[in-house]
C-alpha cells in the first residue's frame, strides 16, 4: 500500500525529512516535568505536604501547581505540551490511514486528540484562577482531557494491532511486545477509572479525595508512558516528516 504523502517510513540517517519520534517523546515528557517540578517546588515552599503522591494521595496535580512560582512553571510547560499532543494525535491518525486506509476510528482519533489538547489548554490556562466560571472551565478541561486521551489510547491500540496483522501479508511489523505494552497501558487506564468510581462510592469523603489524587497521578503517568511507547513505535518504523513541496 502506498504510504501517506508526507509521513513516510524510511531507513537510514540520509533519508529526507525530520524524524517523528522526538515529537511524541516531548509530548509525553513535558507534562511529566511540569507536574514533578511543580510538586517539588510546592513542597519546598510549603504549599502542599511532602509525601509520595503516587501512594499517599496527599495532593492532586492541580493543587501542587495552583499557586505562586509552581503555577507559572506548570503553565509554561503544559501549554506547549498540549499543542504537541494535539499534533501527535493528528500525525498518528495520518500515519495509520496511510497504512490501513481510511477508517472512521482514525478520523475519531484525530478529532478526539485535538479536543483533548484544547481541553488541556483550558485546564492549564485557568489553573490558579478563582470564580465559578473559571472553576467550571478547569473541571471541564480535566474531565475532557483525561477522558478523550484515554479514548485516543484505546483507538491507537486497536489500530496498531491491526497494523501488526498486516505483517503476515508482507507489511512492516512493529515489535509485538511494544504493541502489547501500549494495549496494556490503555486497559490499565480504563481499570483505574473503574476502580476509582467504585472506591469513591463506598469510602468516606477523605479517602475518596485521596483515591482520586492517587488515580490522577497514576493516570498521568500512564499518559506519559503511552506517548513514549508511540515515540518508540515511530522510531522503530523509521517514520519521518517531510513537508509537501520540500
Amino acid at each position: 500500500m502506498k504510504p501517506a504523502p508526507f509521513v513516510t517510513p524510511t531507513a537510514g540517517l540520509t533519508a529526507q525529512g525530520l524524524p517523528l519520534w522526538p515529537l511524541a517523546l516531548l509530548a509525553g515528557l513535558l507534562p511529566a516535568v511540569a507536574a514533578l517540578v511543580s510538586f517539588a517546588l510546592s513542597v519546598q515552599l510549603q504549599l502542599v505536604p511532602g509525601c509520595n503522591p503516587f501512594v499517599d494521595g496527599c495532593t492532586s496535580i492541580s493543587r501542587a501547581a495552583r499557586y505562586e512560582l509552581p503555577n507559572h512553571i506548570f503553565r509554561a510547560l503544559m501549554l506547549p505540551a498540549a499543542t504537541l499532543q494535539g499534533l501527535v494525535w493528528l500525525l498518528a491518525a495520518h500515519w495509520l490511514r496511510g497504512a490501513l486506509g481510511p477508517r472512521r476510528s482514525l478520523q475519531a482519533l484525530a478529532t478526539l486528540g485535538v479536543v483533548a489538547a484544547v481541553a488541556l489548554v483550558l485546564y492549564a490556562t485557568f489553573l490558579g484562577t478563582e470564580g465559578t466560571v473559571y472553576r467550571l472551565l478547569r473541571q471541564y478541561g480535566t474531565v475532557v482531557y483525561f477522558g478523550f486521551t484515554c479514548l485516543c489510547m484505546l483507538l491507537l491500540g486497536q489500530a496498531v494491532q491491526q497494523l501488526q496483522g498486516l505483517a503476515q501479508h508482507g507489511g512492516s511489523a512493529l515489535p509485538g511486545w511494544l504493541v502489547r505494552s501500549h494495549v496494556a497501558l490503555a486497559c490499565t487506564l480504563v481499570a483505574l477509572g473503574v476502580v476509582n468510581a467504585i472506591v469513591a462510592a463506598v469510602l468516606s469523603p477523605e479517602w475518596k479525595g485521596r483515591t482520586e489524587n492517587v488515580t490522577e497521578w497514576w493516570g498521568a503517568l500512564i499518559f506519559v508512558l503511552c506517548f513514549c511507547a508511540l515515540a518508540l513505535m515511530w522510531a522503530r518504523a523509521g517514520l519521518r516528516l517531510r513537508l509537501q513541496g520540500v
